[in-house]
């Protein structure tokens, strides 16, 4: 069973599109990318395919975006202190390590989407997976309104804190559906309907591969948000990720303002549908 929780849909005609927060964005294109085969991990290195520098991706939003982040921040930070939603409470802290991060990982959606996907990049299928307090999700639904968005989180506390968060915020293109990624990757409403799913401080990359990629339409993408130096992780997620029918399309280092420094945005394209047994059932993995 999955629990829903659907905004009914208000114009707001001040929003920014995703076009013109892109166009304000401070982002080189990419130098190199890969095409949708296998990555030669013998010549990775820690030079990365594309850079994505900012000094503030946060003031690229409009007001009234930036309105609705500062509410977010002061309901997760309020929320925080009977719920644990995050490590981090003061709220510089949460908009360096967690606004600015979740924002950053835009343009190398944009520019995997556009090279690779031949759609327009205003109005993406997004679904968040493991989505917590709505990191990066819920930043991305108010930083782009023309995407519709899915959270997912299983833990029911979690998903009370983010209707909530949507309901303040006035938000009008997210869903929260409260269920298992394994079990929502079997339901056919959800399987294979998303132009584009994000991960982000969830599990190791091989385990990602299999929560995610079931529910990415063929020729959508699979980001996850990962370190500094993924290599590693990535070469060892090579067979989940074939076996759910994508292929690593390039990494992407990405400016983080976090403690943390530099981050890593692993951009996988799907080639062909998953096979049907996957995702297996919780445990299985």
């Amino acid at each position: 069973m999955f629990y829903r929780c659907k905004i009914l849909n208000v114009n707001f005609p001040s929003s920014m599109s995703v076009g013109t927060f892109v166009k304000h964005l401070p982002f080189s294109k990419p130098k190199t990318s890969f095409p949708p085969q296998r990555l030669n991990f013998k010549s990775l290195t820690t030079t990365t395919t594309c850079v994505t520098r900012s000094s503030s991706y946060f003031e690229t939003l409009n007001s009234r975006q930036k309105d609705q982040i500062h509410l977010y921040v002061d309901a997760l930070l309020q929320w925080n202190q009977k719920m644990n939603l995050t490590a981090v409470n003061e709220v510089n802290e949460v908009m360096q390590r967690h606004i600015e991060d979740s924002l950053a990982i835009i343009p190398p959606i944009q520019n995997s989407y556009i090279s690779s996907c031949n759609n327009s990049f205003d109005n993406l299928r997004i679904v968040d997976v493991g989505s917590g307090a709505g990191l990066p999700g819920l930043v991305l639904a108010v930083a782009c309104p023309g995407w519709e968005v899915t959270l997912v989180e299983s833990m029911n506390k979690r998903c009370l804190f983010l209707e909530h968060a949507v309901s303040l915020i006035g938000l009008s293109n997210v869903q929260v559906v409260r269920e298992r990624a394994e079990k929502l990757g079997q339901d056919s409403n959800f399987r294979e309907r998303f132009d584009v799913a994000v991960a982000r401080a969830v599990a190791e990359m091989k385990v990602l591969a299999e929560y995610c990629l079931p529910l990415v339409r063929v020729g959508g993408l699979f980001v996850a948000a990962k370190g500094h130096n993924p290599q590693d992780e990535v070469k060892s997620a090579e067979r989940a990720t074939n076996l759910m029918g994508a292929s690593v399309l390039q990494l992407c280092s990405v400016e983080s303002h976090s403690p943390h420094g530099q981050r890593t945005a692993i951009i996988c394209l799907k080639n062909r549908p998953t096979p049907r047994k996957y995702p297996r059932d919780p445990g299985l993995f």
